[in-house]
């Protein structure tokens, strides 16, 4: 069974910027999301601590009309290659989950339309 068929949640694809400013400087990007995880995805090699708690920044892109918004994460895995390193979260709360929940459902509105 793959990854994807064992989450628990669909994952979304995303164009969204991202902050991390506990690991580098800079913006990433949101490769995927859904109410349970994230990817994001850097063109630089992070130094990230798997099994710790970050506090990532969504800015979603503007046809999302969507404000920014923060997750607390739990890093699960980090990949990196040659030009980039891709990371994967586990979301445990967001604080502003009103943003989070209509950034989820507009994803998904994209992704079936």
């Amino acid at each position: 069974m793959q990854k994807a068929e064992r989450r628990k949640s669909r994952r979304y694809p995303s164009i969204a910027k991202v902050s991390l400013p506990q690991a580098f400087t800079g913006e990433a990007l949101l490769k995927d999301l859904s109410i349970t995880g994230c990817r994001i995805e850097c063109t630089m090699h992070v130094d990230i601590n798997e099994k710790s708690e970050y506090t990532i920044t969504i800015h979603p892109e503007d046809n999302a009309s969507i404000g920014n918004f923060d997750l607390l994460v739990d890093c699960k895995w980090s990949h990196s290659g040659n030009y980039s390193c891709d990371i994967g979260f586990d979301i445990k709360k967001s604080p502003g989950k009103r943003d989070f929940e209509r950034y989820v459902d507009y994803l998904s509105w994209r992704n079936n339309n």
